[in-house]
């Protein structure tokens, strides 16, 4: 498979505080072909795991399915920010624990089909208790439960965050190669 050429024209159509989107025009020998791309700063989530080897999630109300959805902690990279310090932060934000160690567990791209979103997973553990710190406007309810209650939530379509759903496999890898503290 060969790489695809670059775009003969890219226009801004929307920039955003969260991602922007870029028109992009191609060259095709059966005539222009245009893809808009969403362009995003990357982000993190976090599969947080109490000392008793219980996760902490959380139930947080989006506006894009007009609902509250299960998810792990979550948020995007701040201009320069390394990966690792931002899954620290949110999970202080959002869970109102800090953590003595973060691991990386993988990165996948969110959804290469329009965006280039790359999402880095995290362990966090060895935690313990801080001031939560809610942006304006959201609206997060933290859950905890243990794995196998995740597990059956999962097999039943109930967790329906995708970014969880791979952070969930992530996790259970980590844990099946014994990679696990």
């Amino acid at each position: 498979m060969t790489a695809m050429k670059q775009p003969a024209q890219v226009t801004r159509l929307h920039d955003g505080p969260v991602f922007s989107v870029d028109r992009m025009i191609f060259d095709h020998t059966d005539g222009p072909v245009v893809k808009d791309v969403v362009r995003h700063p990357g982000a993190v989530t976090v599969v947080a795991r109490e000392d008793d080897g219980r996760l902490v999630m959380i139930r947080n109300h989006r506006v894009a399915v007009g609902r509250p959805l299960l998810e792990f902690c979550a948020g995007k990279l701040e201009p320069g920010e390394a990966p690792a310090l931002s899954a620290v932060r949110e999970l202080e934000e959002e869970t109102g624990r800090s953590a003595a160690s973060i691991t990386p567990l993988g990165r996948f791209y969110t959804s290469p089909g329009f965006a280039d979103e790359l999402m880095h997973v995290f362990l966090a553990e060895g935690l313990a208790p801080v001031a939560r710190r809610l942006e304006a406007g959201e609206e997060i309810e933290v859950v905890v439960m243990d794995v196998e209650e995740l597990r059956e939530i999962v097999r039943r379509g109930e967790l329906e965050d995708g970014k969880s759903l791979a952070a969930f496999h992530l996790f259970l890898e980590h844990l099946q190669s014994g990679d696990a503290s």
